[in-house]
């Protein structure tokens, strides 16, 4: 998965979850837009950090700064311990304070792992409890096998245009909705 696809992807999930709920919770009142709903329990663009919160972390840190230690792009942000830090931190500052932006990212976290299929690595998923080192990738040209999985992969292509679809559909209802400052100083659509 790339940039779109998480984030698109995310942000679609989570808007339907939101829908659903808001239509259980208020069958009577009138709709608001599938993104307002989302609005009403979380900043979107803290969502959004999430779903590439791990690429933000390993992508550098593992196939840049450390590249010789471990040639792979999914390392410690990949791992089930690193979603089980965010959810228990999150949690507690949900119950000391009522902050959901820790939870928030850790959801954006989750949907990005069930994107990524990370249950196919376990080694990478249950860090370090199936040791401590990380499977190894060989990394060339790691752009021009990004530009050719793109044009010839369906598993490439088709969830990036899916995010994309997403994506738009956003900026176009932030766009006619008036909201675009809205969103980028609170989160809100």
């Amino acid at each position: 998965m790339m940039l779109l696809a998480h984030a698109g992807i995310t942000l679609g999930a989570a808007t339907l979850v939101a829908g659903a709920v808001e239509g259980a919770r208020h069958a009577s009142s009138p709709k608001l837009s599938w993104f307002a709903s989302l609005s009403r329990y979380v900043d979107i663009r803290i969502l959004l950090v999430g779903a590439l919160l791990p690429d933000i972390i390993d992508k550098p840190v593992g196939q840049y700064f450390f590249r010789d230690t471990f040639s792979n792009g999914r390392i410690f942000s990949h791992t089930l311990l690193f979603l089980v830090v965010l959810v228990a931190v999150g949690l507690v500052l949900y119950w000391r304070w009522r902050m959901v932006w820790m939870l928030t990212l850790a959801a954006g976290t989750f949907m990005h792992l069930l994107l990524d299929s990370i249950w196919q690595t376990p080694e990478t998923l249950f860090w370090p409890l199936m040791g401590f080192d990380f499977p190894e990738l060989a990394i060339t040209d790691w752009l021009a096998e990004l530009l050719e999985g793109l044009s010839s992969k369906p598993a490439v292509y088709l969830p990036e245009a899916v995010g994309l679809a997403v994506l738009l559909w956003f900026f176009l209802t932030l766009v006619f909705r008036r909201k675009v400052g809205t969103f980028l100083k609170y989160g809100k659509a």
